[in-house]
């Protein structure tokens, strides 16, 4: 890494931690930025604006800054690095989360691109049909020519898949840094009294929290005095109140909202499984953080979920909303199979390290900044 000669890095992404409703994609990033810091490099994080919170402040010493809404983010960002209004800089990493920031069309210096996962159907449940089908234009088909040379960062083998495939992008150019596992997620004290079932996440349409509760009213059939508790915070929490509500599940379902690292940690380690039903995940960092603390899981059979998960050995993924309940009710009801799986989770998770993650993703723009500095054949 050193003969890379990277000591600015700017990183550009659509929202920072601070925001509210920021999830895995900026905990990744804020992690491998802190990381890269204790390293010895200078960096600037770049986001849009973050409700309550100033423009610009200071976190785990590197610089954050927040300007412009949802939207503006993208081209004032650009301008701004065009114009260097932020400071100097060897290198840029961009992370594209469905809206790219177009770098590799205007940076003058090494860059590399992090892409979680591609969106695909999720554009349609969280815009109109219109803006939707823009979104959908300018990912899969305007955006990926520009990027056909860019070294590319994921954070899974089946997003990778993705990528060649729907991106076009030549394999040798997409490399793989899966997210790691805090040192703060271990096994608790007990379990649950109770068969408990613990979901995690923003409440968006996407990750399909309400087809979760109604998979976990079908397993209550078999398992009467099942809990469910869904943790994150988002606009579809209304819409999930109301869900509860009309099944007459209020006793048995909680909508717990947002909670500390504490309760999170408590609620993964009193789990008797994590489940999903999301539609779409780059990665699925719940799933592994709940393994780290001897939970299994059940999710759905998607991308992201086939590399946080070892089907049969650190939970079980499910095709349709029918395996899922036949999952969840195996898991909850079979207390050797529930074993099994907790010893295949905890050994399964101990192979993720943000040191690894910060590592992996540092290397492409490392490599990136070699290739620069050699010369041009005459």
């Amino acid at each position: 890494m050193a003969a890379s000669g990277l000591r600015r890095v700017h990183l550009l992404a659509w929202r920072d931690l601070a925001d509210t409703e920021a999830g895995g994609s900026e905990v990744h990033a804020a992690t491998v930025a802190r990381l890269w810091t204790e390293a010895g490099l200078d960096v600037t994080m770049r986001t849009s604006y973050a409700q309550g919170h100033p423009p610009e402040a200071s976190r785990d010493g590197y610089r954050v800054i927040r300007r412009s809404g949802r939207y503006f983010v993208f081209p004032s960002t650009v301008v701004s690095e065009v114009m260097g209004w932020h400071g100097r800089r060897d290198a840029i990493l961009e992370v594209w989360n469905g809206v790219p920031f177009f770098s590799p069309v205007w940076s003058r210096c090494p860059h590399a691109v992090v892409i979680h996962h591609i969106h695909k159907d999720m554009w349609r449940l969280v815009l109109e049909e219109r803006l939707a089908k823009m979104g959908e234009l300018l990912e899969l088909r305007l955006a990926p020519p520009f990027y056909r040379r860019a070294p590319i960062v994921t954070v899974s083998n089946s997003s990778r898949d993705e990528i060649i495939e729907l991106f076009g992008i030549a394999p040798d150019h997409v490399t793989i840094a899966s997210p790691g596992v805090g040192e703060r997620f271990v096994p608790g004290d007990r379990k649950a009294e109770v068969p408990t079932i613990v979901a995690v996440g923003r409440l968006m349409p996407p990750k399909r929290f309400d087809e979760l509760i109604r998979i976990a009213a079908e397993v209550r059939n078999a398992v009467p005095d099942l809990r469910l508790v869904i943790a994150g915070d988002g606009y579809m929490q209304p819409r999930l109140a109301d869900l509860v509500r009309d099944l007459d599940a209020a006793d048995w379902v909680r909508l717990a909202g947002r909670v500390s690292d504490a309760e999170l940690l408590s609620l993964y380690q009193e789990a008797w499984v994590v489940s999903s039903a999301s539609i779409a995940e780059g990665f699925g960092m719940t799933m592994v953080e709940a393994a780290a603390c001897g939970t299994p899981a059940v999710a759905t059979r998607i991308t992201g979920h086939q590399d946080s998960i070892v089907d049969g050995v650190s939970g079980l993924l499910g095709a349709t909303s029918r395996e899922m309940v036949e999952h969840l009710t195996a898991v909850l009801t079979d207390a050797e199979l529930r074993d099994r799986l907790t010893a295949g989770a905890r050994a399964h998770a101990a192979a993720f390290t943000w040191e690894r993650t910060a590592y992996g993703t540092l290397r492409p723009l490392a490599q990136a900044a070699v290739d620069a500095q050699a010369p041009t054949a005459p």
